[in-house]
């Protein structure tokens, strides 16, 4: 059965380490819909953190493979543990004067931030689940939409492990 996955990698900083764990995905036939690289706790390491849809045979395959990799210190699927997954979303939205307080009413109750304002634009942040980010989006799409950007998830595990 398929279903969401949300993979923690630890990693060498190295070039070339991104397109090695990506290529591998891709030749399982898993796509991935969202990937966040960023430091580690430990200097020379870095976190990837992979959003994926597949099934659980598979993706314990891709795990043991991803150890393969000379440059792949720890692989942990986080998704079968209680976790706090966190993305952010920037939104540029068309906001004449006359509208910009029902939308700044929609930031609020998201507990979003307006980051830039323009003649007629407006730059909404959002921190949260996928959910919360999608929902923001469709209560924001009437006053039209001109660009958004989001970093895709980025997770841990909860409590002490």
């Amino acid at each position: 059965m398929n279903r969401k996955h949300t993979i923690s990698i630890l990693v060498n900083d190295q070039p070339g380490v991104l397109q090695r764990v990506s290529g591998l995905f891709g030749r399982r036939g898993f796509n991935i819909e969202s990937i966040t690289v960023g430091s580690s706790e430990e200097a020379g390491l870095s976190r990837m953190v992979i959003v994926s849809t597949g099934d659980d045979r598979t993706l314990e395959q891709v795990q043991k493979q991803l150890y393969k990799l000379i440059d792949v210190i720890k692989v942990v699927d986080v998704s079968g543990s209680p976790m706090v997954g966190r993305e952010l979303g920037l939104i540029k939205i068309g906001a004449d004067p006359s509208v910009r307080p029902e939308i700044l009413g929609i930031v609020e109750t998201f507990r979003a931030a307006v980051v830039d304002i323009g003649p007629s634009t407006l730059i909404v942040q959002v921190v949260g689940d996928t959910d919360k980010i999608d929902a923001m989006i469709e209560l924001l799409k009437p006053y039209g939409i001109r660009e958004l950007s989001r970093t895709g998830v980025t997770a841990m595990t909860r409590g002490s492990r």
